[in-house]
C-alpha cells in the first residue's frame, strides 16, 4: 500500500519549523506517512539544516514581507512541488508561508488534498494599525475559502475568525505545547548557571527570550533601565536578551547611547534557554503583538515572575496579579514595576508559583492529543 504524504509549509526552518513542529513530523512518521517540509533555510551555515523525521526538504525562498519579489519565485516553486507531489495533507504556518501555500494548493485541493492552516497570530487584531488590516485582512478573508481547517491558538483570534473568516472548519488549540517539567530547575543549577554567565547571587537578572524585532519592543525595557540609573538598586540590575534579529545593532547602539551598555547583555540564539529561565529573576515581555507566546509559557513553567503587556496571547496566559503582572507599555511604568519586583522577593515567588499552575493546560500532552484528533480523528481526520 502506498504511503500517505504530508507537507509542512512555513516561512523559515530554524526559527519556526524546528521550534514548533518536530513533534508533528514525528507523529506522522509513527503513523507511517511520508513527510516533507517546504521552508527557507535560515541557518547561518546552510549545512546545519537537518530536520528530524523529514523525508524530503524543499528550500523555498519565502520572504516575510508579502510584497517582495522572492515570494513570486516561492509561489512558482511551491506550486510545482504540490502539483507533482500528490500530498494527502498540507499543513501551513506563518502568514506569508500560509498565503502562498494555500494559493499554490488550489488545484491539489480540488483533487482531494486537505489544507490546514494554523494562525499563530493574525496581523489584524484589536488595536492593530490600519495598515495591518489593509495588508493582511483581505488576503486572509479570501484565502479562508481555500482552507479546510483553520486552527487558531488564541481565544481572541478564534472569536475574530468566527465572525470574519470562512474556512470549512474553525478550531481552537491552546498553543503548540510545551513540556513544563523541562523548565524546572534547582537552587544548585541556578547558582551554577549564574556563575557561568558571570553574575553573582545578589545580581537581579531580567530576561527576555524573543527575536530582536520592532514588535518584540525591547527598546521600552532599555528605556526603563535608563530611567533607573540613579536608583541605588541599579548597580545590581542586568538585562539579558536571548534571541537575534534585525534590530540587534540598533539595540546595542541604543544601550550605549543610554549609558546602560554594561547592564544589557545580548546573548544571541541559545540552545540553553531552559537553564536561562531558571537562572534569572524576572521575565519581561513588552511585545506589541502575539499569537500565544511560547517563551512566555516557558518562563511560566520555570516559575518566573513575569511583567508583560496586556495584549492578545499574553491575556490567554496571565491573570493579573496571580500568574504575572500586566504593565503599560511605558518606560516609567515598567521601571516602577521592575523596582517593585526587585524589592519584593516573596511577591516574585508567589507570582512564579501562580504562573506554574496557570500554564499546565498548555502542556504538550494536551496539545498533541488535540492535534492527533484533528489530523487522524473521525471528524475530518485522515
Amino acid at each position: 500500500m502506498e504511503k500517505k504524504k504530508v507537507l509542512f509549509v512555513a516561512t523559515v526552518v530554524k526559527t519556526h519549523m524546528m521550534q514548533f513542529h518536530l513533534p508533528y513530523l514525528r507523529m506522522f512518521h509513527e503513523m507511517g506517512w511520508e513527510t516533507a517540509v517546504a521552508a527557507k533555510n535560515d541557518y547561518e551555515d546552510p549545512a546545519d539544516c537537518r530536520i528530524p523525521d523529514c523525508d524530503r526538504y524543499f528550500d523555498i525562498p519565502f520572504h516575510r514581507l508579502p510584497w517582495k519579489k522572492d515570494n513570486i519565485t516561492a509561489y512558482r516553486m511551491l506550486k510545482k512541488i504540490i502539483d507533482e507531489g500528490s500530498f494527502d495533507l498540507i499543513h501551513c504556518h506563518t502568514p506569508v508561508g500560509a498565503m502562498i501555500a494555500r494559493l499554490a494548493a488550489r488545484t491539489a485541493r480540488k483533487k482531494g488534498t486537505r489544507v490546514i492552516y494554523t494562525a499563530h497570530g493574525f496581523h489584524f487584531f484589536r488595536g492593530a494599525p490600519l495598515r495591518n488590516w489593509i495588508l493582511y485582512y483581505p488576503p486572509e478573508w479570501a484565502l479562508s475559502f481555500l482552507t479546510d481547517d483553520l486552527i487558531t491558538i488564541s481565544k481572541e483570534d478564534f472569536a475574530r475568525a468566527g465572525k470574519h473568516l470562512h474556512p470549512k472548519r474553525l478550531l481552537y488549540v491552546p498553543g503548540v505545547g510545551i513540556r513544563p517539567e523541562k523548565f524546572v530547575t534547582t537552587p544548585a543549577r541556578r547558582q551554577e548557571k549564574r556563575k557561568a554567565l558571570g553574575f553573582d547571587e545578589e545580581d537581579f537578572l531580567i530576561l527576555t527570550v524573543a527575536e530582536m524585532t520592532k514588535n518584540k519592543n525591547h527598546i521600552t525595557i532599555l528605556n526603563a533601565l535608563a530611567a533607573m540609573k540613579e536608583e541605588g538598586e541599579f548597580s545590581h540590575i542586568h538585562y539579558l536578551i536571548c534571541g537575534r534579529g534585525e534590530q540587534w545593532e540598533s539595540l546595542e547602539q541604543a544601550a550605549t547611547d543610554l549609558g546602560i551598555e554594561h547592564h544589557v547583555h545580548f546573548l544571541g540564539y541559545r540552545s540553553d534557554a531552559a537553564e536561562l529561565y531558571g537562572a534569572c529573576d524576572l521575565f519581561a515581555f513588552m511585545t506589541y503583538r502575539e499569537g500565544l507566546p511560547v517563551s512566555l509559557m516557558e518562563a511560566m513553567a520555570a516559575g518566573m515572575a513575569i511583567v508583560c503587556t496586556r495584549v492578545r496571547g499574553n491575556t490567554d496566559l496571565i491573570q493579573d496579579g496571580v500568574s504575572g503582572v500586566f504593565v503599560e507599555n511605558d518606560p516609567q511604568a515598567l521601571k516602577e514595576q521592575i523596582l517593585a519586583m526587585y524589592r519584593q522577593p516573596d511577591r516574585r515567588a508567589a507570582l512564579g508559583a501562580g504562573a506554574m499552575e496557570a500554564v499546565k493546560p498548555f502542556g504538550e500532552e494536551t496539545v498533541h492529543e488535540k492535534m492527533r484528533e484533528i489530523y487522524f480523528g473521525e471528524d475530518g481526520g485522515m
